[in-house]
C-alpha cells in the first residue's frame, strides 16, 4: 500500500461538496427528525433533542439520502429513510451508554446520567418504534426489510461483544464481525435502503451495501483508533473509554499480541479483571502507539476506505459518486 493510500490523513479531506449537494435533502431530514421525536410525554423530546441536536454529524442518513440520488431518485422518499436511519442509530446509542456506563456522548453528559438508564433505554425504544413508522410510510416493503434486519444484526453484535469484554484472547476475525454487525451493517444498510427506494438494479443495490460496509468498517477502525490517541475536546467522549470498559478493540488486540509475554500481567489486570489506577491508560495508550498496533489499524481503515469506493465503480462518474468516495476518504482522515 503506498503512503497516500495508506494515510489519507496526510491529503486534505472535506465533505464540502457532499454537503452541498445534499444540502436541501438533509435540512428536509433535519425537519422530519424534529418533527418525530415529539410527544405529549415530555421526557422523550428533552432527552432526544439532548442526543440529536447539535453536533450530530448525521453520516447515516447523509449516506441514505447520497445514495439514493446517486441511484437516481428525484423523489423525496429517501428522505423518511434517512430520518429512519438516524433515529435507528440514536436509540442504539441511548442504549449502548447505559450498558457501557458512559460519561460523554457527542461532547454532552450521558443521556442516562441525567434523566437515568430506565428513561434513556425507553427512549431508545421510542426511537426505534418512530423509525418504524417513518420506514411503513415510504410504502417500500423492501427498505423495510432492511432496516429490519440491520436492527436485529446490529443488537446481535452488541450482544456478542457484551459476552466477550475483558477477552484477552479475543482474535482479529471476532473483533471484525463484531464490528460488521454493530457498526457496518447500519452503514451497509443506510446506502442499500436509499439504493433500493430509488430503484436501483439489484446489482447497483448491493454495490450500494458494499460500499456502505467497508465505509463503515473503516469508520469504527478509525473510532478505535482515536481512543487511543484523541483528545476528549475533539472526540466527543472520553479517550480510553474502551481500554476503561474492557473492549478488546483492534489497536488493543495487536499491541497485547505484539507486547506479548512481557506486559501479560498488566493486561491480565487492566483489561481482564478491569483492576485500574489514573495511570493506567496512559501506560496502555504508550504500548498501543509504540507496538505500531494504531499505524496497522489506521492501514487497515484505508485499506476498506479504498474498498468501498471501488464498489462505486458500476455507477457512471457524477458529482455524487465523487462526493461519495470524499466520504470514504473523510472516514479515515477525521480527528472525531
Amino acid at each position: 500500500m503506498d503512503a497516500a493510500a495508506a494515510d489519507p490523513r496526510a491529503k486534505p479531506v472535506s465533505l464540502d461538496h457532499l454537503l452541498k449537494l445534499a444540502a436541501t435533502d438533509m435540512a428536509g431530514v433535519d425537519s422530519l427528525i424534529r418533527d418525530r421525536m415529539q410527544s405529549p410525554v415530555s421526557v422523550i423530546p428533552a432527552l432526544a433533542e439532548h442526543l440529536i441536536g447539535g453536533s450530530a454529524k448525521r453520516l447515516r442518513p447523509l449516506l441514505t439520502v447520497a445514495a439514493a440520488r446517486l441511484a437516481g431518485s428525484t423523489e423525496d422518499h429517501c428522505r423518511k429513510l434517512a430520518a429512519a436511519v438516524e433515529f435507528i442509530h440514536t436509540a442504539t446509542l441511548l442504549h449502548d451508554d447505559v450498558v457501557d456506563s458512559s460519561e460523554l456522548r457527542r461532547g454532552k453528559v450521558a443521556a442516562h446520567l441525567i434523566w437515568g438508564a430506565p428513561s434513556s433505554v425507553l427512549v431508545g425504544d421510542f426511537l426505534f418504534a418512530r423509525a418504524f413508522e417513518l420506514m411503513v410510510e415510504t410504502g417500500s416493503m423492501s427498505a423495510l426489510e432492511i432496516l429490519a434486519r440491520a436492527s436485529r444484526v446490529i443488537a446481535e453484535g452488541e450482544v456478542l461483544q457484551l459476552t466477550r469484554a475483558h477477552d484477552l484472547d479475543l482474535d482479529e476475525a471476532v473483533y471484525l464481525q463484531i464490528i460488521k454487525a454493530k457498526t457496518a451493517e447500519l452503514f451497509a444498510a443506510a446506502a442499500e435502503a436509499g439504493g433500493v427506494c430509488a430503484g436501483a438494479s439489484p446489482e447497483r443495490a448491493a454495490a450500494l451495501r458494499r460500499y456502505g460496509q467497508e465505509l463503515g468498517l473503516a469508520f469504527q477502525l478509525v473510532d478505535d483508533a482515536l481512543d487511543y490517541s484523541g483528545a476528549s475536546d475533539t472526540l466527543g467522549k472520553n479517550p480510553g473509554d474502551d481500554f476503561r470498559e474492557g473492549k478488546a478493540t483492534l489497536p488493543l488486540i495487536l499491541a497485547i499480541k505484539r507486547t506479548g509475554a512481557q506486559e501479560r500481567t498488566f493486561w491480565m489486570r487492566t483489561v481482564d479483571a478491569r483492576e485500574q489506577t489514573e495511570a493506567d491508560f496512559e501506560r496502555a495508550r504508550t504500548l498501543v502507539q509504540d507496538s505500531g498496533a494504531l499505524e496497522v489499524t489506521l492501514e487497515t481503515a484505508a485499506g476498506y476506505a479504498e474498498s468501498a469506493k471501488a464498489a462505486l465503480a458500476v455507477f457512471p462518474a457524477s458529482d455524487w459518486r465523487a462526493a461519495m468516495e470524499d466520504l470514504a476518504d473523510f472516514a479515515v482522515a477525521r480527528r472525531s
